[in-house]
């Protein structure tokens, strides 16, 4: 099962598809997308509204029977690892999606490495995208003209940092009531042939002998006359 950023689009999430944010609500997609899959989602809910804390999904009762919850686990590959980055906030998502992804607290946001302690606080403010609210605020307090340009695009859709964690609670809703809904704006989806033919409009065909030979032979006289 698979599951990508952009397709957030269908669920209100039209900007900042690459931060951490979007990261947990493409985690929670795919994790709803498998459990109902796999017809599990009405016994794994997992975290139904996220509040930062953390979470690991437990076995479940289901037709008086115990059953385990589907398990993953995390292949970062080259990803880099680093505490905040935002291969743990798909993870998070996942998790919190009902997935069972066995992982710790020590690389999620908020997480202070002196106490060994999780602020869910601030895990919460990154889930539903606080933390680029505060930006926001800071940068249109302190460089307008900067504010303006970065969020061109939040700004044409009348969207505020004061609306950003509602629209993340709507979209983390609306992607368990349906976890394959289509962006309407998106269109049907094309097929192979068509992108082959729209690529085919940008790529120069390669000439033959005969063909560059006249080429050569135009440029001269072409030069020879402006002479």
């Amino acid at each position: 099962m698979a599951a990508y950023a952009h397709e957030l689009k269908a669920y209100g999430i039209t900007h900042g598809l690459t931060n951490w944010s979007a990261a947990y609500a493409t985690g929670l997609l795919l994790a709803r997308r498998v459990l109902k899959k796999l017809e599990l989602d009405q016994a794994f809910t997992g975290v139904e509204e996220a509040d930062g804390e953390y979470n690991i999904t437990e076995a479940a009762e289901v037709d008086g029977e115990e059953r385990r919850p589907f398990k993953v686990f995390l292949d970062v590959g080259l990803t880099r690892t680093s505490t905040g980055a935002r291969v743990f906030g798909a993870m998070k998502g996942a998790s919190d999606g009902g997935l069972y992804v066995p992982h710790s607290e020590n690389r999620f946001p908020g997480f202070d490495i002196e106490s060994k302690e999780l602020d869910a606080e601030t895990l919460r403010k990154y889930i539903f995208a606080g933390h680029v609210a505060e930006y926001m605020e800071t940068l249109a307090d302190d460089d307008e003209e900067r504010y303006k340009s970065q969020f061109s695009g939040y700004i044409d859709d009348d969207l505020e940092a004061d609306g950003l964690e509602e629209l993340y609670q709507d979209a983390h809703k609306q992607i368990r009531e349906d976890p394959w809904k289509k962006d309407e704006e998106a269109g049907e989806k094309k097929s192979k042939d068509h992108w082959k033919a729209e690529s085919k409009k940008y790529r120069s065909n390669k000439l033959s002998k005969a063909e560059k030979e006249e080429r050569v032979k135009a440029k001269i006289a072409e030069l020879k006359a402006e002479a």
